[in-house]
């Protein structure tokens, strides 16, 4: 189901590629047979069938590994229940079969952690930004797998201060995420927020910064974020209820005790979640309510924390917008008025309900408004045009608007951390599949870009020994679905060649092209790898994403199978050496693809598949169901139940070839919690007509982000990519 981000970290989830090839630039070595396909011997674990009857609308679904489902206060016991200790044999058994199965790739998985990690500049930092007469900086030391947070007062010349070290937060933990981190405004008090299970619940602690000592304030159960008031003594946080779902905010004063509190805001709506924030002027505190269709938000002086928020426009089914502060007026990003592909209006600060709001800029549906930053001097506005991204100088006289020119055909840019207003440098965050990540200040009145740092990928890369593409791929319906493609010079359209094709298609989520050093071991053996920009996306726009949802969302299946389907006959696959990729609604996607094409996948990777699509979204006490039911649908409407039963992938396995899987969870997963593909990958087993391989990886340590650490997660990826490679009857050089 749907990542937080923030997350991300992402971060965006895994990629993965296969094969291998001894030298790039000559024909590729003949394909060994796959020890994987071949390997006998060993008996796959057996699931128990115990049948449940499901029934809903005069349908009767039946579910024999129901069993599966724990709830969290069984999986925290320390004491586990007859059911848990079920639950976590087979989940073991499973662990146990993989690696059994998986034995002899040992060693060259061991080789490719170490080839990954070996790219990777172990001592490195991060471009200073300077806020509130501070350069803050991130960095890294040989060895850690977490980073350290610094900062250094009016110039890079003065003595280092360390925020906090996280290597030594880490320590004890197998797993440790830290949350948020935010400075009072005197510089004095670092707030910050830890998870140590990898539920996603964070406990909140303070820093006194001049002593380096914790003060005794803590707040547990919390979604991980903090505020500062301007007075340095308040704080605000927001807090989940059971399912996981940001419901409440809170003020806090420190040196009182955490229960008592202040509730300052309660979300009642299980359609909406809620969080808080400070505008980038500092003088407003922000509450947002906000749903797959509807925003709200409440604003308050931060000069004055134990006011009362008031209501900047109240909510309404599919008016979407969002906020930003400067001087004395408010902008708006909005889809008003019809404006689709959302507009940019202005209001005054004393006249903020949506009558006043003025278009700034007129609508152009060609253009998706992603985003806006306002400076002094001009506004910085992210864009879409045929699903490219772009970035848009607009000064405040209108005169010599432009965009910035990145030099390549296919990327992915964004406005990075720009924490002054007065200023003509934009920070800049850039990438592509052929160029490492890299940081820029451009100069807006020079129009000229200056890069500061470039991520270094130790060893022989060159970028431009490698090839990206964007091509368009015609759909069922006759749609153009782009497709972006990545492969190393000497690599031969010739149809024999195999290429990894990712996808995810949900929530608006763009999946742009960007570099990855880990991918470079599978680019450099030969593989292709391409990213499908499927509709259920925001890539073209938001129709994109529209006609991706709901009652259409079967587009989103059917636009990666036609993307499979044109990399084999436009001869950059072989037919039997294309694999595919997705992760939590991507693994949704998976699942779908291996129901409706089987045969046209050599392997498929499913990342915390969101695979049990009917049950999850029938039960309200799982993370994240009520506030998607405009994402999905409710089941609780027959029209949509029977949708989603038509393509729910554990609903709709069939005795029949599947191609070899390798399905990934977390046991703590909140988002897609670990029977999902638990239960998927028993229906699989049982029912499934081929010999090829069924794996499960469950991470007992983890939730839907995998292994905590920079080096940790690269033993999966390792372990991923021989699973791939092997396949192939490549898994040893």
């Amino acid at each position: 189901m749907k990542p937080q981000f923030l997350l991300l970290t992402m971060a965006i989830f895994y990629t993965f590629v296969t094969l291998s090839c001894k030298n790039q630039n000559s024909e590729m070595q003949k394909f060994k047979e796959s020890v994987l396909l071949t390997k006998t011997g060993i008996d796959s674990p057996v699931a128990e069938k115990l049948p449940k009857e499901l029934t809903i609308h005069g349908d009767t679904r039946i579910d024999d590994y129901y069993w599966m489902m724990l709830s969290d206060a069984q999986k925290e016991a320390k004491v586990p229940d007859d059911q848990t200790k079920k639950v976590l044999e087979y989940l073991n058994a499973e662990n146990a079969y993989r690696e059994q199965i998986m034995s002899h790739t040992d060693s060259f998985q061991n080789r490719l952690f170490e080839e990954i990690k070996g790219r990777i500049k172990q001592t490195d930092m991060s471009v200073p930004y300077k806020e509130n007469g501070y350069f803050y900086i991130t960095r890294y030391e040989e060895g850690k797998e977490y980073a350290i947070h610094t900062r250094r007062k009016d110039n890079m010349e003065s003595p280092e201060e360390i925020l906090l070290n996280v290597n030594e937060l880490a320590e004890g933990h197998a797993y440790y995420a830290l949350g948020g981190m935010s400075v009072s405004t005197d510089n004095s008090i670092l707030a910050y927020s830890e998870d140590t299970v990898s539920r996603r619940q964070y406990t909140i602690r303070f820093k006194d910064l001049k002593t380096g000592k914790l003060l005794p304030d803590v707040i547990s159960n919390t979604t991980g974020g903090v505020v500062w008031g301007n007075d340095n003594k308040t704080v605000f946080y927001s807090k989940n209820d059971a399912a996981l779902r940001s419901f409440q905010i809170y003020r806090h004063s420190l040196g009182s005790p955490s229960k008592n509190d202040q509730l300052v805001f309660h979300e009642k709506d299980e359609t909406f979640g809620t969080y808080v924030y400070k505008t980038k002027s500092k003088k407003y505190l922000v509450i947002a309510s906000s749903a797959t269709l509807s925003n709200e938000y409440r604003i308050l002086e931060a000069d004055n924390p134990t006011g009362t928020f008031r209501v900047f426009q109240p909510r309404e089914r599919n008016l979407e917008f969002d906020i930003s502060h400067y001087g004395d007026n408010w902008y708006i990003r909005t889809n008003k008025d019809g404006a689709e592909n959302f507009k940019i209006m202005v209001t005054s600060e004393s006249a903020t309900t949506k009558e006043n709001w003025k278009d700034l800029i007129p609508y152009n549906k060609d253009i998706y408004t992603e985003g806006v930053e306002v400076f002094k001097d001009h506004m910085v506005i992210s864009e879409r045009k045929g699903g490219i991204t772009m970035l848009k100088i607009r000064p405040w006289d209108g005169n010599n608007e432009h965009y910035i020119e990145f030099g390549e055909e296919s990327y992915s840019a964004y406005v990075s951390i720009n924490p002054d207003f007065d200023t003509q440098l934009l920070r800049v965050s850039y990438t592509s599949l052929t160029t490492p990540s890299s940081t820029y200040d451009y100069d807006i009145k020079a129009k000229k870009l200056n890069l500061l740092k470039q991520q270094e990928v130790l060893g022989s890369f060159n970028r431009e020994d490698y090839i990206s593409e964007r091509r368009m791929v015609k759909a069922q319906d006759g749609t153009l679905i782009p497709i972006s493609i990545v492969y190393k010079k000497g690599f031969k359209k010739d149809g024999t060649r195999p290429v990894l094709l990712y996808g995810y298609g949900s929530y608006g989520y763009s999946m742009d092209p960007y570099f990855s050093s880990a991918r470079l071991s599978l680019l450099d053996r030969g593989f292709g790898y391409a990213i499908a920009h499927i509709r259920g996306g925001q890539e073209m726009g938001r129709q994109w994403y529209e006609n991706g949802k709901f009652l259409k969302k079967k587009n989103t299946f059917t636009d990666f199978i036609d993307c499979g389907d044109f990399l084999i006959k436009e001869k950059y696959a072989a037919e039997d050496k294309l694999f595919a990729h997705g992760g939590s609604a991507g693994g949704l996607l998976m699942g779908a693809v291996m129901n409706m094409r089987p045969d046209l996948w050599k392997g498929v990777i499913a990342a915390v598949p969101f695979v049990d699509v009917v049950t999850t979204m029938l039960d309200e006490s799982i993370p994240l169901t009520t506030g998607e039911f405009d994402e999905w649908g409710n089941p609780k409407d027959p029209v949509y139940y029977e949708y989603m039963k038509s393509y729910s992938p554990y609903d709709n396995v069939e005795a029949k070839d599947y191609p070899a899987t390798l399905v990934t969870t977390g046991y703590w997963d909140s988002q897609v919690q670990y029977w999902e593909p638990a239960k998927w990958v028993a229906k699989l087993r049982a029912l499934k007509t081929d010999k090829n391989p069924l794996l499960m990886y469950c991470n007992m340590e983890t939730g839907h982000g995998g292994a905590s650490g920079r080096f940790k997660r690269l033993r999966e990826t390792a372990m991923e990519y021989a699973f791939l490679l092997d396949l192939a009857g490549l898994g040893e050089d």
